[in-house]
């Protein structure tokens, strides 16, 4: 069993043994970040891959739990990168499962929360980034975000916490999102009802 004591390595690992710490992303935007990349040349996707470090814990058996960054990562598993850098952000290798997911989420390092919204066990957070499910809400977060509906914000799971907002207010046909929707999804940004959301834009009257 390893000491229980920080550290910062930087590590370099494939992006198929990265675990996750969320169950969901917006596939649409990982679809996004996958066309960027396409787009680069091979020095671009060098300079990409080394301003991105995948922040993350070291778990059970050592395994890498990043606690940010999903849709890149896919984005990069999915086209076929053989590696990314990884910044250790703690090492609780020597914890047991249950109390390393519940020290995880202490620390909101993990989202256990499936499509809808809903929670889930630990033991049901996809082992690798390629299990990830859609949540087309996800997507539309995102989206509200570059369109200024809120501000960004350090606050952990920000985009999920939107995204369950309009969960309740708002029906994606096909999870499909127009901008006649985000014109609708930008109302309600603005309300009062949303002010306890991280990066609210709105009025107190």
């Amino acid at each position: 069993m390893s000491e229980p004591h920080v550290r910062h390595p930087l590590l370099t690992v494939a992006p198929d043994k990265l675990r996750p710490t969320q169950v969901t992303v917006g596939k649409a935007e990982v679809a996004e970040k996958r066309g960027i990349w396409r787009s680069l040349g091979k020095k671009k996707r060098k300079e990409l891959i080394d301003a991105h470090w995948f922040p993350g814990v070291l778990g059970p058996k050592n395994k890498v739990y990043i606690v940010d960054h999903h849709h890149l990562g896919l984005a990069l598993l999915e086209e076929g990168v053989k590696s990314v850098p990884v910044m250790v952000q703690r090492d609780f290798s020597w914890l047991e499962p249950d109390v390393f997911w519940r020290t995880m989420e202490f620390n909101r390092w993990a989202h256990p929360y499936d499509a809808l919204g809903q929670r889930i066990a630990y033991d049901a957070i996809p082992a690798g980034l390629d299990k990830l499910v859609d949540d087309p809400y996800r997507t539309l977060a995102a989206r509200l975000r570059q369109a200024g509906g809120y501000s960004k914000d350090a606050t952990p799971y920000a985009e999920f916490l939107w995204a369950d907002f309009y969960r309740r207010r708002l029906k994606l046909a096909g999870g499909k999102i127009s901008k006649r929707l985000i014109d609708e999804a930008l109302l309600h940004a603005h309300t009062h009802d949303a002010a306890y959301l991280p990066g609210w834009t709105g009025v107190i009257g």
